[in-house]
Parts: C-alpha cells; structure tokens; sequence
C-alpha cells in the first residue's frame, strides 16, 4: 500500500486532486487509517486514474467522467475516443498544441500500462553539496516555473555562477507540494531574499535511477523505484531529489517544455532498511 503522499509523486497529481476524486468518489482510498485519517492506495488503482485524467483531458466534466466509468469502458474504447479528440485537435490553432501532446500522452500510458519500464536501481553515497535554493509551495510539479524565475534572476543579478545539475528536492506532498528549486554554487554567499544559500546534507544511502524522456513520463521511473524500494525491504527517510542531468528546453516564456524528449533526471530516495 502507498500514502497518499507517495501515490501523488507516482501518478504526478496533486494530494489535493486525489482527495477530490475520493470526496467524489472517482477513485477512493482502498484503506484509511481510522486513528489518524491517512488514505492508502495501490500500484493497481493507477490504470483508473490514468483513464480519469484522459477523460478530462477530452473535455468531459468530473460528474460526466463518473457517470461513464461505471459503465467499465474498455482501454480500446477510451483510446478510440482519445484518437477523435486528437484529430479534432490538430485542426486548432498554436495554443491547443500542450493539449494535444498531453491526449498522447495518455495514449502512451494506457498502450504500455502491462510492460515493465527498463530502469537500474543503483544505491549510491550522496555527498554534501552546497546551494542556492527557493523553497515553496507549488500547486502542481509542472509548476514550479516562479520559483525557478526567482532563483535564476537573483543568480544573475549577483553574477553568481553555478557548479553542477540544478535539482528539485520534494518535502512532502501534504497538503501542499512543498518544493525547492536549487543550484549547485562552489562557496558560500549571503542569503538575499527568498534565495538561500545552504549545505544539503550527505546521503549514506540513496535509491536512485535515471530516466530518459519527457516529465510527462517520469512517474514510470516514480512508480518503479517506488516498487523496488518496498520490494526490498527499504523505506524513505529524507526528502526525494530530482537532479536534472540534461535539462528539458526552454519554451516561449521560458518555461520548461515537459515534452522534450531529450531530458535526462535522475531520481533519488535516501533509503534505509526497515
């Protein structure tokens, strides 16, 4: 079983999403814990999910999607209706084009939903590392554009060079992403507003893989290290990182473009044996 928090980072969706869909009943909790409230998922909820984001991603209203998921539609009819809503979409201007490119992605995630993705565990020593870091709450994690700004602005105010992969370190999840955005720098400078200049601690031991491809893809690797952790016997004990080994593409607005296939992160869980 999965906390809500964990389930979140896997599907990508906010906890706030997730208990809407539970307080509308898309998709409930399969336990929660009556001494303290915690809502528990599984691995096996995510195909249910996955079809709930596609059919919003149609247009369909959440009573509308409710109403046709207790007919249990086949994968082969929502992949159908999802072909129609992309023809229907590459008769649109520019701006549907994010649109378009998140149907195919659904498409992706049921068409491979039964394959195993190909990722290698590797546990590893993180070291300390100094850097300059935003720290807040973000609605989504695609959003986290604003803190990014923030911290590059500063960076090159103060001519601040930077000295590694930049990374995101997640806090938690509830109730609020709580994320910070951060540059590796060589030394020490004074904090200068919402930009703060620390040391991340050392890691003794971090689960971690590498994922190539697109953000919209990368709870595959969520979901599979996620497995191999509780398969083996481990349990996260820190704040998950996300080091950006090749950065995606900056789109107009300099935003990241969650679609650049040549992205390259990797993922790590300080873990210890339970």
């Amino acid at each position: 079983m999965l906390r809500i928090g964990d389930f979140s980072r896997i599907a990508r969706v906010s906890v706030q999403t997730l208990r809407y869909y539970d307080d509308l009943g898309l998709l409930n909790p399969i336990e929660v814990d009556r001494f303290t409230g915690y809502r528990y998922y599984a691995f096996d909820q995510l195909p249910r999910l996955h079809r709930i984001l596609a059919l919003k991603d149609l247009g369909l209203t959440l009573e509308e999607i409710a109403r046709l998921l207790q007919n249990e539609p086949s994968t082969e009819q929502l992949m159908g209706m999802l072909r129609l809503k992309e023809i229907e979409l590459k008769e649109r201007v520019d701006e549907e084009l994010h649109r378009l490119e998140r149907v195919r992605s659904r498409l992706r995630q049921m068409d491979e939903e039964q394959i195993m993705p190909n990722y290698e565990v590797v546990l590893k020593k993180l070291d300390p590392q100094k850097v300059a870091g935003v720290r807040g709450k973000i609605p989504s994690y695609p959003e986290q554009f604003p803190l990014w700004h923030e911290l590059g602005a500063l960076l090159s105010e103060k001519k601040i060079p930077t000295s590694g992969a930049c990374l995101t370190l997640y806090y938690s999840e509830e109730p609020d992403i709580d994320a910070e955005v951060c540059e590796p720098v060589a030394r020490d400078y004074p904090d200068a507003g919402s930009v703060k200049f620390h040391t991340l601690p050392a890691v003794e031991q971090a689960a971690c893989v590498v994922h190539h491809g697109p953000f919209t893809t990368i709870g595959d690797a969520y979901g599979f290290l996620a497995k191999w952790i509780e398969a083996s016997g481990y349990e996260c004990i820190g704040p998950v990182r996300e080091v950006y080994l090749r950065s995606p593409k900056q789109e107009e607005g300099e935003h990241a473009n969650q679609n650049d296939p040549e992205t390259v992160t990797e993922i790590q869980f300080p873990v210890k044996k339970k």
